[in-house]
């Protein structure tokens, strides 16, 4: 499968409508809306990936990168690919040139996400996703006042020295300052 990134730092209108499609499919509720996304983009905090096979968008995400007390750390708010071409491997395809994208551009050291905390099939295939991409789980399981579901975090180191020496309300350290930063309105 061939791939090409196309990651922005600034909102476009043009690639936002070749992406919302795969944004919304993946993520009918509980999404960042448009104009948060737009925001993000506008004060340089996030930047807006897209995956194109063959001139189509076939997958998404949305970054930030956070600098903490252990380093450099690449925040992995949404990652999203086009039921078409789903279980095909464009999920790790995008999720790849992102880290090396990342590691390049800002010296990331490692990679957290959130993943929902659950049992269902949905929940334990989001896990096994990122665990074979190089994940690993932490057991701390954390809940927000302003969303009904409770989130693990996960973390791929990209040099030894990345460690969890919790578990794993550390990364929620990141996470949280990453989305504070996201939701926070814009300075005038």
């Amino acid at each position: 499968m061939n791939m090409e990134l196309i990651t922005i730092a600034e909102w476009n209108d043009e690639l936002w409508k070749a992406v919302e499609p795969v944004y919304r499919e993946a993520f009918p509720s509980g999404a960042k809306p448009e104009k948060i996304l737009h925001s993000m983009l506008d004060r340089g905090i996030a930047y807006l990936h897209t995956g194109m096979i063959d001139e189509q968008a076939a997958s998404m995400a949305v970054t930030g990168v956070i600098n903490g007390k252990e380093g450099w750390r690449l925040i992995i708010d949404y990652l999203a690919v086009s039921r078409e071409v789903r279980g095909q491997g464009a999920g790790t395809l995008l999720l790849n040139k992102i880290v090396e994208w990342a590691q390049k551009e800002h010296g990331v050291q490692g990679v957290i996400i959130e993943a929902e905390s659950g049992t269902s099939e949905e929940h334990q295939e989001r896990i096994h996703f990122w665990e074979k991409n190089g994940f690993i789980l932490t057991p701390y399981v954390h809940q927000y006042i302003w969303v009904p579901e409770p989130y693990q975090a996960m973390l791929k180191p990209l040099a030894p020295e990345v460690t969890v020496n919790d578990n794993g309300e550390s990364l929620f350290k990141y996470i949280n300052a990453f989305h504070k930063k996201a939701y926070r309105p814009p300075a005038k």
